[in-house]
């Protein structure tokens, strides 16, 4: 079984080991792969295992043996999962591996804004404290968390994953969810988005990336928002207009954004987030933590033999 691991830098930077893939079958590790190689790199393998590297039908015809793709991530919009199924090509992805370590980066963010944790230690090792008058040393409100309401927009793994820790600082949660309310834990009440825009002190957004959802926070839905409210975004960069998020931290309608996702990664320069006012911005790590990585390699090694034992492949998505 020849399997190629198209980009295999993010999930193994070096911390973990490859070992239980290659128990499997003749394996081709490439860091990274360019859209021109990814023929040439591939050509005669039965399994692919794939990140950002995209999969399209016209890659596919020129693949003759492939019969397996593996993306090791959750969102799988990489692969054109429709040509694959009429090839006879299966296509399965990792769920909710990182669901703990993404919530623990939206309060990352979270208590960043309400703390100004950042701006604080550098004051400090920049002598504000030390020149102060008082034994503490503060300029911006502090805010707590307690009896505020928190909005989440979707409530898979990683949205309920952070309506646990809501609920553990004290927060009211809202959620918009295709759940019914009896199917959730006390102290989640659903909710059309109508009023988790106008009630949440924090919105956080974790749904999937559809033509329905894309541009879901924009200047309509973001006038609607309490004046002053805290946006996070560690889902998927599209489901915000950019630039009307950026208007609206300028002029003070939203209070603060921290994102761990863009609309184009690595970010581009004219981005116009990254000089918009009170805006904190991670490099798409929240997925990233040694636990969560290694997760993913235990999965994806469980999926590559699911295939090629012949068993039903627990996360096959087409």
């Amino acid at each position: 079984m020849n399997i190629c691991v198209l980009d295999g830098y993010t999930l193994n930077p070096g911390d973990l080991s490859w070992d239980a893939l290659k128990l499997l079958g003749d394996v081709a590790i490439y860091d990274r792969t360019t859209p021109e190689d990814v023929v040439s790199r591939a050509i005669n393998a039965d399994v692919i295992l794939t990140n950002k590297v995209e999969l399209r039908a016209a890659t596919f015809s020129r693949l003759p043996n492939l019969k397996f793709v593996c993306v090791l991530a959750t969102g799988y919009n990489v692969v054109d999962c429709v040509a694959a199924r009429q090839l006879g090509i299966i296509v399965a992805n990792i769920p909710a591996y990182s669901a703990m370590s993404v919530a623990q980066m939206v309060f990352a963010h979270l208590l960043n804004i309400t703390h100004h944790v950042a701006d604080y230690a550098k004051a400090t090792t920049e002598g504000e404290w030390s020149r102060c008058k008082d034994f503490c040393y503060w300029d911006k409100p502090l805010i707590e968390l307690d009896k505020k309401t928190i909005g989440i927009v979707g409530l898979g793994n990683t949205g309920m994953a952070t309506a646990r820790i809501a609920l553990s600082f004290g927060m009211k949660v809202l959620a918009l969810t295709s759940k019914s309310q009896e199917d959730l834990p006390e102290g989640i009440t659903a909710t059309p988005l109508e009023r988790l825009l106008a009630e949440s002190d924090v919105i956080s957004l974790h749904c999937p990336l559809t033509e329905s959802t894309r541009n879901l926070i924009c200047k309509s839905t973001i006038t609607r928002m309490k004046a002053g409210a805290i946006l996070i975004n560690t889902g998927r960069g599209p489901l915000i207009n950019e630039s009307d998020v950026a208007e609206a931290l300028n002029c003070g309608h939203l209070a603060a954004f921290g994102a761990d996702v863009l609309s184009a990664e690595p970010a581009s320069s004219d981005n116009p987030l990254l000089t918009a006012r009170n805006c904190f911005i991670t490099p798409h790590i929240a997925w990233a933590t040694f636990e969560a990585r290694t997760r993913l390699m235990k999965i994806a090694v469980e999926n590559v033999r699911q295939f090629i034992n012949g068993e039903i492949i627990k996360n096959r998505v087409n």
